[in-house]
């Protein structure tokens, strides 16, 4: 198939009739949340997306994105480069009550007032969701290394201290 651009918005629902499939890119540029959150650009996003209805009639948008971020260690503060990817399986629904009926396998999308989904943000959303909790080289490739960092000074701890209540002590036994 011919990489081309993923269209912003879908129809999920004549997508699935139409069984289409979607093999393309979705600029880095246009994922302005994902870009706020790296140390540079987003690069190109590589979308492969089928669209179909199973066997008990629900509409699926199923499908895979890959990214390469650059990210900023968090041990060593440098940049760093890593690929994100993310498996999807989505199923549009017009109204929040029919989730509970929903299968395990599908998450659930909300469609816009004319049934339309807007598939870029929901594409930005997975990979914001798939990006590592804390951004580290690997173990070999950072300059700190597993070096622990400390912060701030560690006292010794006082071996006796003395006891508070040794005056009521002495009230007692008076």
């Amino acid at each position: 198939m011919q990489q081309i651009k993923i269209p912003v918005t879908i129809d999920p629902v004549r997508a699935a009739n139409k069984r289409l499939e979607y093999q393309g890119v979705i600029p880095g540029r246009q994922l302005k949340r994902l870009n706020g959150i790296c140390a540079g650009d987003c690069s190109e996003v590589t979308v492969s997306l089928e669209c179909g209805v199973d066997v008990q009639g629900i509409v699926y948008l199923r499908g895979k994105a890959v990214t390469e971020l650059t990210l900023e260690c968090q041990r060593c503060m440098t940049p760093f480069n890593t690929e994100v990817m993310v498996d999807f399986c989505f199923t549009p629904v017009k109204d929040e009550t029919k989730i509970d009926e929903l299968p395990d396998m599908y998450d659930p999308i909300v469609v816009n007032e004319i049934g339309e989904i807007h598939l870029h943000q929901l594409i930005e959303d997975e990979l914001i969701v798939a990006m590592p909790i804390i951004a580290m080289h690997r173990e070999g490739e950072c300059q700190m290394g597993s070096q622990d960092l400390t912060v701030g000074k560690v006292e010794d701890v006082q071996e006796e201290r003395p006891n508070p209540f040794a005056v009521l002590e002495k009230l007692k036994s008076k």
